[in-house]
């Protein structure tokens, strides 16, 4: 039996990390425009000689999010649909508001891992691993100054455990790293996932499901 060199199994795996997050650019910058007609895998660029500087700025971060909300908190995000200069380059960034109690509720980033920096307040993080690796749940609690990290994928959810509003600042490696509201998804789709389904899923009784599904799912981004 032949066996492939292993020079040959490390650039097939070192291919393969390649393509696994936001192809790199082959221009200085692709300011991000919209056409409604065309959908592509990204987005068009604006023509080089009409950017500005003001393509390259974000506003956003400036005040805090409203938390009155069920959850008690708020993300802003800086996307590529929010920040169009952020186009082809690989990175975005969140800012996330929080009242005391408040929630960033279990969600994940499909095409993104996250790294939060707390900027005031106290927070109660963690995230769960794969299956494989029997869902396991890592939390830490993480104070003013402290970064935590969030690999693509995985379900994960950040509490401002404090008496006092927290702010946390997250980056993430995809212009889009997309976000999935565990129970939004599940409890809110539209249309709604047959009771059939989730009764069976979460081993519960259909009531429970009919009950869940009747309630309104916040989105808090």
């Amino acid at each position: 039996m032949k066996f492939l060199p292993i020079s040959l199994l490390i650039l097939a795996l070192a291919t393969a990390t390649a393509f696994a997050y936001d192809p790199s650019p082959l221009q200085d910058f692709c300011v991000a425009i919209n056409d409604p007609k065309v959908f592509v895998n990204g987005k068009f660029c604006k023509d080089p000689k009409q950017v500005t500087a003001d393509d390259f700025l974000f506003k956003g971060f400036r005040y805090p999010g409203n938390t009155a909300n069920p959850l008690g908190s708020k993300v802003t995000p800086a996307f590529v649909d929010q920040f169009p200069g952020l186009n082809t380059l690989g990175i975005s960034m969140a800012r996330i508001d929080f009242a005391p109690g408040g929630l960033n509720p279990p969600h994940t980033h499909p095409r993104g891992t996250e790294i939060l920096v707390v900027a005031e307040g106290t927070l109660l993080v963690g995230f769960v691993t794969s299956n494989q690796l029997n869902n396991t749940l890592l939390t830490k609690v993480l104070y003013k100054g402290d970064v935590f990290v969030f690999p693509i994928g995985l379900i994960h959810f950040q509490l401002n455990i404090g008496k006092t509003p927290a702010l946390a600042f997250a980056a993430l490696s995809s212009q889009n790293p997309g976000v999935i509201t565990i129970a939004n998804a599940v409890f809110g789709s539209k249309p709604p996932i047959s009771p059939d389904v989730l009764t069976k899923a979460f081993q519960v009784d259909k009531k429970v499901v009919d009950y869940l599904q009747a309630q309104f799912w916040y989105d808090n981004n």
